[in-house]
């Protein structure tokens, strides 16, 4: 960060920042086991969550992708909670309200090669499903492990969410320096990566045009991290009566604060 440039000043800049801890060691330490168990399909809440992109049997190498997480267990409730997160977004944006919307458990495992891969993609191409396009709805990644570039660290684009929606990328693309060669940059932009390499605790956030992926874990341990995603007062459902069943039924959950809870109040 330059000298004298806020926090909320570098987000607008670049669509992304890192911060310092936002949960403490003994939660991090508290939750592992149960981010394991429903990575193992054993919920404590009797509840499955909302989806499956890894069940066990598949291939050890898969990136672990569990949507809705909280459902199932109510350390993850805890967890994303934290009121710090809640704090921590709402500097950035100046929010007087900070709710949790959506959740996803990834557990990227050791040696995986590209199977761990999470292609380049905005996350607004996903999201116009549920929330109207200027909603302010955002995403804090909080890790629970150490993340370094060797452990495949979420890897940034400073300015892309000031390009708008080119809605090209995909989550699920393994090939990922294809795929970034296939998007097109507008013209007099530039694609520059910077990857966030964080401690356990610690997180980032990102605005929901910001490009971002990542790629293998070559390290020698699990890369734990939730992708917790978060809405201000500043935003508005879309319609969702178009939508089959079990995606309308991803936003129905708004008014449980047990699982989507308000982690600030100003």
């Amino acid at each position: 960060m330059a000298t004298g440039t806020s926090v909320r000043e570098q987000y607008e800049l670049d669509g992304f920042v890192t911060t310092d801890r936002l949960a403490e060691a003994e939660l991090i330490e508290e939750t592992i086991p149960h981010m394991d168990a429903v990575i193992a399909a054993e919920y404590e809440t009797g509840i499955a969550p909302h989806m499956r992109k890894w069940n066990p049997g598949d291939a050890d190498g898969r990136l672990r992708k569990i949507d809705q997480p909280q459902l199932s267990d109510r350390t993850i409730q805890r967890l994303i909670a934290s009121p710090s997160i809640g704090r921590a977004a709402a500097e950035l944006t100046g929010a007087r309200m900070v709710q949790v919307w959506g959740v996803q458990l990834l557990y990227k495992p050791a040696g995986g090669g590209a199977a761990g891969n999470v292609g380049w993609h905005q996350d607004q191409q996903y999201w116009l499903r549920w929330w109207t396009p200027e909603s302010e709805i955002f995403t804090c990644w909080l890790a629970l492990s150490e993340v370094t570039e060797e452990a495949g660290a979420m890897r940034f684009v400073p300015g892309s969410h000031r390009w708008g929606l080119l809605g090209e990328g995909d989550f699920y693309e393994a090939e990922i320096d294809r795929q970034r060669d296939e998007i097109h940059v507008p013209e007099g932009e530039t694609w520059r990566e910077v990857p966030a390499e964080l401690r356990s605790g610690e997180g980032s956030f990102h605005h929901r045009l910001t490009y971002h992926g990542s790629g293998p874990n070559t390290a020698t341990w699990p890369r734990r991290s939730f992708a917790i995603h978060v809405r201000t007062e500043r935003s508005e459902l879309a319609d969702l009566s178009p939508l089959p069943p079990d995606q309308a039924a991803y936003m129905s959950y708004l008014d449980d604060e047990s699982i989507c809870p308000v982690i600030y109040r100003g």
